[in-house]
């Protein structure tokens, strides 16, 4: 096995590059998944029938 110096490198670097890339993907889908729970939260929390009567005698 001889692997010049320079070679090993650069397969250190794109292995460092393809795992800094992997966790920016998960870091979005997780950020994704909290936002889809944060709007099935608020979409669970609104009254249908608010807002639809208005009182309007003084």
């Amino acid at each position: 096995m001889d692997m010049s110096i320079a070679a090993m490198s650069v397969d250190m670097n794109m292995a460092r590059v393809q795992e800094e890339l992997g966790i920016a993907v998960l870091k979005t889908a997780m950020d994704m998944t909290e936002d889809t729970a944060l709007l099935d939260e608020v979409l669970q929390s609104v009254d249908p029938n608010l807002g639809n009567n208005i009182d309007i005698t003084v």
